[in-house]
C-alpha cells in the first residue's frame, strides 16, 4: 500500500509533518513496515482541503488531531 503526505508550503503550515510522524510511528508500531509505503510529496494542488494524503491515490484530508483515526480506518482496516 502506497501512502503519500503533502508536504508542501500550505499543508506544511498546517501540520503535515506532525502527520507524517504520526504515521511512520503507527506503521512502525503496528509491524507494517513491509506492506506500508510511506512517501511525501509537493503541492498536490488541493491546498483548500487541508492536509491532502493519499492511499493507493485516493485522497483524504487529514489533519494531526485526526491522524490515527486516519490511520486506523483507511490504512490498517484495508491490509
Amino acid at each position: 500500500m502506497k501512502v503519500t503526505v503533502c508536504i508542501g508550503s500550505s499543508c506544511h503550515i498546517k501540520g503535515s509533518r506532525q502527520v507524517v510522524e504520526q504515521l511512520q510511528r503507527l506503521v512502525a508500531e503496528n509491524g507494517l513496515d513491509d506492506k506500508v509505503e510511506l512517501g511525501g510529496t509537493f503541492c498536490m494542488g488541493l491546498c483548500r482541503q487541508g492536509i491532502c494524503v493519499t492511499v493507493d491515490g485516493e485522497v483524504f484530508s487529514v489533519t494531526p488531531e485526526t491522524a490515527e483515526t486516519f490511520f486506523q480506518e483507511k490504512i490498517k482496516a484495508r491490509l
